[in-house]
């Protein structure tokens, strides 16, 4: 560790390799304390010269730590100018320092840079801590549990304003705006270890101490630039440590100990980033920024804006930076005694839900600055229960910019990025998803929050997660490109020209398959059910997770598919993929490795289910298969049906209303003159593009709805619902709305209650029903005992009538009959005779007005036969 740079000449901490006794001999007043010290730290020690003002800052720290008085035996220390840019000094800062009196006793010097200075001699100056609940559990009846004896008063409530379910939510902590007590002569900084990347506690309590560690196998020069002070801007560091490559790298990992120093509590971050250069690097996908911080890859939190889409919220007036942040001391979160459900696969029911969009309306009924946040899924607790989901899968919740597209004027800088295809940072939850802007400590407790919240209601939480690339594809410069380009990306060398090899779409690909990039994705998914308790994942354009870190190639044994499907940690997660991404050979759907493990999003039964139910013929023999879990892609080795996750909407796509009113799509909003999304959607809008005031053509609508739902529900394998199609939720037509921050996306609850007795009385009654009939989503495929077809016509491409029964062979729940017929006339059926003198009950006619188009318990007084509706389809159940 050499010499601490500063670009201001008052400054002047010294950061040096010395021994102790050359630490000792250099300040008689060090060798006294080191009597003192039980331990020393070996290698590189702070010694603070005893002259002018000490400084610990790259540039200023806003507020000087003064020391003992200059004299000719001991000048002011210089050190060497920085290459990071000058800054101005801060005069809002104030800092108390502790310095050893005459026999040792600490008192302080609290220095203002300023102005006046009200703080007392002797008083230190530290970061508060502010122990509080986070809530009980609630019981069964909706109350909480209690402690208190029943002759004391009795508290409120403990549920939150979402009712009984829910919890009081955390309070965020007061922020800490004094920089805590800094004691210069204790500081200490050794060489560190890479055995753990990003920031790790080293020490003890007395000498509490951080190790930082930074994989880069291609940077010559890398500078550790850690900030105190929380009102010091990102050119005004505390310290500014220069790594030396013969002391502090391992291999390709760079690193450096601390001890004695802030790590972080309740209500404060320390904020840090790292300075990179690789000097004239031989190699051409190299790109150096070492003027420009860089966030750490393994940051577990990322300081920045504060307030989704508003730049004026970011800290200390910087808008677009970006650092990474720890909390390392702050009191641990209260899980409550609530578990994770454990649902068992063949029983989950999955809600597909962007994050900021369920709550950002202000239909949802929430404080305008609770809206959009983790804090607003978990108040909205309720609506997933009355729906009857077990499982949200949550659309990107790692930190992202939702303000890229704005950088620079385009097509699409009228946008916001809603969905968060762009990861900055695999460790960090999204900083603008706390509410009331209070940032990035808070965004992770409200998420602890929002998935005890889930748990404690019986639902699980599942992370839609993107390692395929990262927000860097435009070009950018925030982390992974400035610190190790070739490390981290897939590159070409394409006729003198490198390139990123672009199988994602979206500029670059994560090179996965390269053993730290491996790791990185490893230790991410760790962090996240070790310290967030999630239940599962899903990956988005997961082929390229197949790919060979060299030729790009699949790979039939990818490593990291492999080492996810064997970690010990992840073992009791779900783990779905998402078996494609934009190359030709990419399209894995049915023969993804998987090692009996991974589950896939089935893109073959999205487009079968649409397409047999608008028509298209020829598609009988395969919708049955859909029906029974695509037992013809999956029925190999162990795998089961539920790793069949079945959809028919997604968040890229048509929702549900849409697939029924558009046969094209309206992108016109998006920017790029219509090019983007898919255009191959399977949809029929039933006669009328858009939107229509023909009852006959709305009254179509719905039923198709209908019997997309009853298909959905009554497949075997895991169904997955589209967010607001609970509801009937339009995006007019937009087949590709990631960019827009508006109705288009965002949950519409007054429309939810306009079909609480409709469409939404219908869709969750189903799911309910699923998910209580032994016969629907079974853990084994179906054998020709469990199912008779009731059809004679499988070789006309013609028909589009399809019924069968599944029997209750002992399960319990009784038989069930279902049919559909997507012909325009009626279908005149003989019902099968009902076992053991049992006589049919109709629980779904889709044809049928609310309610009786679902009839939970079944209505009697069906006979030898039912005339089944033109487009319509039906459920019986024996009892």
């Amino acid at each position: 560790v050499s010499s601490v740079r500063s670009t201001t000449p008052v400054s002047g901490l010294n950061v040096a390799t010395r021994s102790p006794r050359e630490c000792n001999r250099a300040s008689p007043r060090a060798e006294r304390r080191a009597t003192r010290r039980a331990v020393m730290l070996p290698g590189a020690a702070i010694t603070a010269a005893h002259p002018a003002t000490v400084a610990a800052s790259g540039a200023l720290l806003g507020a000087q730590i003064r020391r003992a008085k200059t004299n000719a035996a001991n000048p002011p220390i210089r050190a060497a100018a920085s290459a990071f840019p000058r800054a101005s000094m801060s005069s809002r800062a104030r800092v108390g320092v502790t310095h050893p009196g005459a026999f040792g006793a600490p008192k302080t010097s609290p220095i203002t840079s300023g102005g006046g200075n009200n703080l007392a001699r002797g008083q230190p100056i530290a970061a508060q801590v502010e122990p509080y609940s986070w809530g009980d559990v609630p019981t069964a009846g909706g109350g909480a549990t209690r402690d208190l004896p029943s002759w004391l008063p009795q508290p409120a409530p403990a549920h939150g304003s979402g009712g009984p379910g829910t919890f009081v939510p955390p309070p965020a902590f007061e922020p800490v705006t004094t920089p805590p007590l800094i004691d210069v002569d204790r500081i200490r900084i050794s060489e560190g270890y890479a055995q753990f990347l990003g920031p790790t506690p080293a020490g003890d309590v007395i000498n509490p101490g951080v190790n930082f560690a930074l994989h880069s196998a291609a940077a010559v020069a890398v500078d550790l630039l850690i900030y105190f002070d929380p009102s010091s801007t990102s050119k005004q560091p505390s310290l500014r440590i220069p790594l030396d490559p013969k002391k502090n790298k391992t291999g390709d990992v760079w690193h450096v100990r601390l001890d004695n120093i802030p790590r972080g509590g309740d209500g404060y971050v320390v904020r840090y980033g790292y300075l990179v250069d690789g000097g004239k690097s031989p190699h051409r996908w190299d790109y150096w920024e070492p003027n420009q911080l860089m966030v750490d890859p393994y940051a577990p939190l990322v300081e920045g804006r504060r307030v989704y889409g508003k730049n004026e919220t970011c800290p200390n007036g910087e808008v677009g930076q970006w650092l990474g942040a720890f909390a390392l001391d702050e009191s641990p979160f209260d899980w409550g005694g609530v578990e994770p459900p454990a649902i068992p696969p063949q029983d989950l029911v999955v809600y597909e839900c962007t994050p900021r969009a369920f709550t950002a309306s202000s239909s949802s009924g929430l404080d305008e600055d609770v809206r959009g946040s983790f804090l607003g899924i978990a108040e909205k607790v309720q609506h997933i229960k009355d729906a009857g989901y077990n499982a949200v899968e949550l659309l990107p919740v790692f930190h992202f910019d939702e303000m890229e597209f704005k950088l620079s004027p385009n097509p699409r800088d009228h946008m916001l990025n809603t969905w968060g295809y762009s990861t900055m940072a695999f460790f960090a939850p999204m900083t603008v998803y706390a509410s009331k802007g209070a940032g990035p400590q808070q965004a992770a407790r409200e998420f602890k929050h929002m998935v005890k919240t889930m748990h404690a209601n019986g639902i699980e939480v599942l992370l839609d997660v993107v390692y395929n690339h990262t927000g860097e594809g435009s070009g950018r410069f925030f982390s992974f490109r400035g610190i190790d380009n070739k490390s981290y990306y897939m590159m070409e060398d394409l006729n003198g020209k490198v390139n990123y090899k672009n199988y994602t779409g979206c500029g670059n690909t994560f090179n996965c398959n390269h053993e730290p990039v491996m790791n990185l994705v490893l230790d991410s998914l760790r962090h996240w059910v070790d310290e967030y308790h999630v239940d599962g994942f899903r990956f988005d354009l997961t082929s390229c997770l197949c790919r060979d870190p060299n030729s790009g190639a699949i790979m039939t044994s990818p490593p990291v598919v492999r080492a996810i499907a064997k970690d010990n940690t992840l073992s009791r997660c779900k783990l779905f993929a998402e078996p494609w991404d934009c190359a030709m050979d990419g399209y894995l759907v049915g023969k993804f490795p998987n090692w009996d493990r991974w589950g896939e999003w089935n893109g073959i039964y999205r487009d079968t289910v649409r397409r047999f139910l608008k028509g298209d013929p020829g598609l009988k023999s395969q919708f049955a298969s859909s029906l029974c879990g695509s037992a013809d892609m999956y029925n190999v080795n162990a795998r089961k049906p539920y790793h069949s996750l079945n959809f028919i909407t997604a968040h890229d796509g048509f929702t549900l209303r849409d697939l029924v009113s558009y046969n094209k799509k309206q992108n016109h909003q998006n920017g790029e003159e219509g090019r983007d999304g898919c255009n191959d959607n399977h949809s029929w809008n039933c006669g009328q593009e858009g939107e229509s005031n023909d009852q006959a053509v709305t009254s179509l609508r719905w039923r198709q709805m209908r019997n997309m739902h009853l298909a959905l529900m009554v497949s075997q394998g895991t169904p997955m619902v589209l967010m607001g199609d609970e509801y009937g939720h339009t995006r007019k037509g937009n087949n590709n709305t990631y960019g827009h921050d508006n109705e288009l996306n965002n949950f519409d609850w007054a429309a939810l209650e306009k079909q609480r007795d409709h469409y939404f009385r219908y869709h969750s009654g189903l799911v309910k029903f699923r998910k209580n009939h032994p016969l629907l989503g079974r853990a084994e495929f179906l054998n020709d005992a469990d199912i008779t077809w009731h059809e004679d016509n499988w070789d006309n491409p013609d028909s589009l009538f399809l019924a069968y029964q599944l029997h209750d062979c002992g399960q319990g729940g009784g038989d069930l009959y279902i049919a559909f017929n997507q012909h325009d006339f009626f279908v005149d059926a003989a019902l099968p005779p009902p076992p053991g003198g049992k006589s049919w009950h109709r629980v779904v006619d889709t044809n049928l007005p609310p309610p009786a188009d679902f009839v939970e318990h079944g209505e009697g007084g069906v006979g030898a036969r039912y005339n089944v509706a033109p487009r319509g389809a039906v459920m019986l159940v024996a009892k």
